[in-house]
């Protein structure tokens, strides 16, 4: 069986440089979301109840309830928490010793603290998917340094704690949860653009903040989308079984697929961080074999030479083939694929049922979940029998002890995530160990296991729904309020922010889809313009002056609900065209009893004041500080800089690298230990060639 020492460190620093990207793209935001001025101030969401310390932290996990001992604000503790979030991650990422389960355990917490007060502005499943992962990255992540290619101590093959692959393995799964979820929701959902195989005729000009390559990707053929709509499914559905594949090729085909869906969404939408984290899932579906740079004279050496080895090699071969010809049979069979040779063209079309498809879920649903069972039981008594080989008695009970609170955490966790994966299909969610059910009620609030589903059913099918805001000082003169990220001016182009994410832009977004009733937020908005709050300003266009009201504040705000189409090929200079369809916001000015009414309906009334004494702490003030230091920047700007920083300091380390080639040419002398350790991993190994690898939450929104 192939390590995973590499993937796991692939794994603990593409998660370092998520939560890195997260908090940054936060803090830039928290003022006007946030802040006393902002649209929905966090000091409303945490007021003491009178319980005791211990069981208000269990209730609402948060370190903010220990802002004001710090002498600050809720708001100012999110910068904090972010501030420090970003260094330590920052820190895990460029520095193998910060990638200590200790560190990753600050940073899950923190990002829990910063979810508790986020409010709808943090209901995202993304949030709660790098909630998840940063839990796993504190189990992956190992509990000393981790060994140099040196000889490994005597008993332990290769330098491998018999627990190393535990927790590695609740990765995979996540990954499985995520994807096979995703797949199975957009056909129970009914949706007609998925049933009818159309989705992305759509999806590509009504996503939230699509990309400039998104515009070119819709104008391609119909029966291209439709194909790719297959190719869809096909990745998310049929493709995740595979991850607990016992042939290893499977698995890297699986994990190519996904690199491959991932990349495109990249490329046609601005999803921040959500599909760097799916990426860095993937890294479960690797081992050290296939990371490593070998030559083509050691991988004839591989080549079985005594005819038991070559016929394996020849099943497995056959047992490959006969997969892949199972996935294309089955792509055939069940979207009737057909070749139009005169059209040049592929038709595709559904070939089953929803009442067909809810049978099949009900067949499969317990199956996978079986499955997921069997591999692990699989990576257990692998565990169990390195722990076997481990020499020495005091290293024995060591390793027992880690084996021991490391698999029982494993097994906590996979009965835990049952629970949300099996929402999908309800029957077999009733049919659970009420066990499995207790756990997850007992932690649901930590969200150590979510559900996910994501892009359940397609928006904007007659063309996307887009508010546009508008302010006037005498109620008949209208200046539309543009935005920075989000579509509004028909000759701009569809911006590149990722891996940011403008929560309020995202927002909007939701907020045309119904009402403005279903988004209360959104009077508070209105309010913040009206009032003319330079941190809700800055969240519209962070360059103020390019606010049209920045000098003075309207007298009146409206919004206005339009539809939206990318542009025809052959209108020179526009990306979008558009068209007037009601009025979504009334005109309302400050003391208009119709937006009081409305806040105090939606209890938006702030009669709360801010607490004194914060702004002259100092900590307040080395948070101002930096503030004011980083607030010319925009956000992608900034993250990007983070991004380029880290590459300048990995070039400098690899510069400097030869400094200690002494040493290295030492070891290059020394080749037998390393074949030895690599001989002994597999002696420690029971099989070669084996290995392991929704419904969405109620108050979570998807695209």
């Amino acid at each position: 069986m192939a390590g995973s020492r590499v993937p796991r460190q692939l794994f603990l620093q593409g998660v370092a440089a998520v939560f890195m990207f997260a908090f940054a793209s936060l803090y830039t935001q928290i003022p006007g979301l946030y802040g006393p001025e902002g649209i929905l101030p966090a000091r409303r969401t945490l007021r003491p109840q009178g319980k005791g310390r211990w069981q208000q932290l269990w209730e609402t996990p948060t370190l903010l309830w220990e802002a004001p001992l710090l002498g600050l604000d809720t708001a100012q503790g999110l910068e904090l928490l972010s501030l420090l979030g970003t260094v330590l991650a920052l820190g895990a990422l460029l520095t193998r010793q910060l990638r200590h389960p200790l560190v990753y355990l600050l940073l899950w917490a923190a990002y829990l603290s910063v979810c508790q007060v986020g409010q709808v502005f943090l209901y995202f499943q993304w949030d709660s998917l790098l909630l998840e992962t940063g839990f796993l990255a504190m189990l992956v992540a190992p509990l000393g340094l981790p060994p140099n290619h040196k000889q490994a101590p005597q008993g332990r093959p290769g330098g491998v704690s018999p627990h190393e692959g535990l927790p590695f393995w609740l990765v995979r799964w996540l990954l499985f949860r995520l994807m096979f979820a995703s797949g199975v929701v957009k056909l129970t959902s009914r949706c007609p653009a998925w049933w009818g195989l159309t989705a992305l005729t759509y999806h590509y000009e009504t996503q939230c903040l699509p990309t400039p390559a998104a515009w070119f990707a819709h104008h391609l053929p119909v029966w291209l989308h439709k194909l790719s709509v297959v190719a869809t499914f096909l990745i998310e559905i049929a493709v995740p079984p595979l991850f607990f594949a016992p042939v290893r090729r499977l698995r890297l085909a699986a994990f190519y697929s996904q690199v491959l869906l991932q990349v495109l969404i990249i490329l046609t939408g601005n999803y921040n961080f959500f599909n760097l984290l799916t990426l860095v899932l993937t890294t479960a579906l690797l081992d050290d074999t296939h990371l490593a740079a070998k030559s083509s004279t050691s991988r004839r050496k591989r080549m079985p030479s005594s005819w038991p080895k070559a016929l394996l090699a020849m099943l497995t071969l056959l047992l490959e083939l006969a997969v892949y010809g199972l996935l294309a049979c089955g792509v055939v069979h069940y979207f009737g694929l057909e070749v139009d040779w005169e059209q040049h063209v592929v038709r595709s079309r559904t070939m089953f049922t929803f009442h067909q498809l809810s049978q099949w879920l009900k067949t499969v649903t317990l199956p996978t979940m079986w499955l997921g069972a069997a591999s692990l039981a699989w990576e257990l008594l692998t565990a169990l029998w390195r722990w076997v080989q481990v020499r020495g008695s005091l290293r024995k009970l060591c390793a027992a002890v880690q084996l021991s609170v490391f698999g029982t955490a494993t097994v906590a966790l996979f009965l835990i995530s049952l629970v949300p994966y099996s929402y999908m299909e309800p029957s077999s969610h009733g049919r659970l160990w009420t066990g499995a059910h207790r756990l997850f009620s007992t932690v649901e609030h930590l969200q150590l296991a979510n559900s996910y589903g994501l892009f359940r059913r397609m928006t904007g099918l007659g063309g996307r729904p887009e508010v546009v805001l508008e302010g006037s000082y005498d109620g008949h003169q209208w200046t539309e309020i543009e935005f920075m990220y989000k579509p509004g001016n028909l000759s701009r182009p569809p911006p590149i922010v990722v891996p940011h994410q403008p929560r309020l832009d995202w927002q909007m977004w939701f907020a045309a889809l119904g009402p403005h009733t279903h988004s209360p937020w959104f009077t508070s908005l209105v309010l913040r313009l009206l009032q003319g709050k330079e941190p809700v300003i800055r969240l519209v266009q962070n360059h103020v002056p390019s606010y049209p009201f920045h000098q003075q504040p309207p007298t009146y705000v409206r919004a206005q609900l339009y539809k939206y189409w990318f542009s025809h090929p052959w209108e020179q200079g526009q990306w979008w065209r558009r068209q007037w369809v009601e009025e979504f916001f009334p005109s309302v000015s400050l003391g208009d009893p119709a937006l009081d009414m409305l806040l105090r309906q939606f209890g938006l009334q702030d009669k709360s004041p801010p607490r004194a004494g914060g702004s002259s702490n100092t900590l307040s003030q080395a948070l101002h500080w930096v503030r004011k230091q980083l607030s010319p920047l925009e956000a992608p700007a900034l993250l990007w800089g983070l991004l380029g920083a880290v590459g300048a300091i990995k070039v400098m380390q690899a510069l400097l690298g030869p400094q200690s080639l002494p040493r290295t040419k030492e070891e290059k002398h020394k080749p037998a230990p390393q074949e030895d350790s690599v001989a002994a991993s597999k002696q420690a190994s029971p099989a070669p060639n084996i290995s392991s690898g929704s419904q969405t939450p109620r108050r979570k929104k998807s695209p």
